[in-house]
């Protein structure tokens, strides 16, 4: 019997390379995205162009219980991974009502829709919830492992604490086979052009072909633990393979400065990143969170999982892609010199 996937987030860059994964498995894929002036499916045309597309999308919003409820009865999924989220950290301290309640509360929602359903029949769906690196915030021990306390600084990191809590009691308190991964920071040439890994590559691509004069960033200093994405998403994949539901940090284990990412990107581009990048103190965060590690040991020995991707290999595939980008923008007519500031 093919087994049917849904993905909340389907046209963001986790989601888009779990649809290829699980496409690749022989899953039947649908994917939930939100109603919009613009189509926002570049990631995926691929899958859902054709005569046979490979993943069938639906309308619907983290916001609407009743939509979701229904969706889950319609499409009777054997796997929900909920992926979607108002995942930008520093938007999240101008939009602290919406983060909360796409972030927070509509984790709520799949869970309740998901156990009415379960109610109703005695096959068990499995759940998958994204946790994030940002609930340890002020780190209380590094690495951080599965046990460590939070401490969230951001709304974003608040509202993804109350997505891992409830998804935990729910497993606790309605037998539901339901999962967090604690992801560490996770990029890839598909990463949203707000991110900071993003914005550097892509400045960094505009800056060599004469497109752009300067890169603004926030914080240098701070440290993070950076993963390729298109291995993470098989680690969210095995989690629900599992016969017990659990929760695992997925990380390099490995501590990167935002400065060696800027270094690593403009060599890449045989240049140097001290020529072009200017610190701004407005782009620091209200409350910054200076260093993530994960400690990834749980998924490595109980999941058989492990990063493929090195720091080194990811930021060149970033740089790469960026730069093609820029030269296609180029010949198309895009800007000579751009005069916007890209922030961290």
């Amino acid at each position: 019997m093919q087994r049917r996937a849904l993905i909340t987030g389907v046209t963001g860059q986790d989601g888009s390379y779990l649809a290829e994964l699980l496409v690749s498995k022989g899953y039947a894929v649908h994917g939930l995205r939100r109603r919009s002036s613009t189509f926002g499916t570049e990631r995926i045309e691929h899958l859902i162009r054709g005569n046979d597309p490979c993943v069938e999308l639906h309308y619907g919003d983290l916001s609407d219980a009743s939509g979701l409820a229904r969706l889950i009865r319609q499409i009777r999924p054997h796997e929900v991974y909920n992926l979607a989220a108002q995942s930008h950290v520093r938007v999240s301290f101008d939009q602290p009502a919406y983060t909360a309640d796409v972030t927070a509360v509509g984790t709520l929602r799949i869970l309740e829709a998901l156990r009415d359903v379960q109610d109703d029949t005695s096959e068990q769906i499995r759940f998958y919830q994204a946790s994030s690196s940002e609930m340890y915030g002020k780190v209380v021990e590094t690495p951080q492992k599965e046990t460590t306390p939070f401490y969230p600084r951001s709304p974003y990191g608040v509202a993804k604490v109350y997505g891992h809590w409830i998804t935990v009691n729910y497993r606790e308190s309605y037998d539901l086979h339901a999962s967090c991964g604690i992801l560490f920071n996770h990029e890839s040439p598909r990463r949203g052009e707000t991110f900071v890994t993003r914005k550097i590559t892509r400045a960094a691509a505009r800056i060599k072909l004469g497109m752009q004069e300067k890169l603004h960033l926030g914080n240098l200093d701070a440290k993070r633990d950076w993963g390729f994405a298109g291995d993470y998403v098989e680690a969210m994949w095995l989690m629900l393979q599992q016969p017990q539901a659990d929760d695992y940090v997925v990380a390099t284990n490995e501590l990167h400065t935002v400065r060696e990412f800027c270094e690593l990107t403009f060599s890449r581009l045989g240049l140097d990143y001290l020529d072009f990048v200017e610190v701004d103190p407005r782009y620091f965060r209200p409350a910054e969170v200076d260093l993530l590690l994960g400690d990834a040991t749980k998924a490595r020995t109980t999941l058989d999982w492990t990063p493929r991707v090195s720091f080194q290999e990811l930021v060149e595939m970033m740089v790469d892609g960026d730069l093609e980008l820029a030269r296609r923008e180029r010949n198309a007519g895009g800007d000579t010199i751009s005069q916007h500031r890209m922030v961290a």
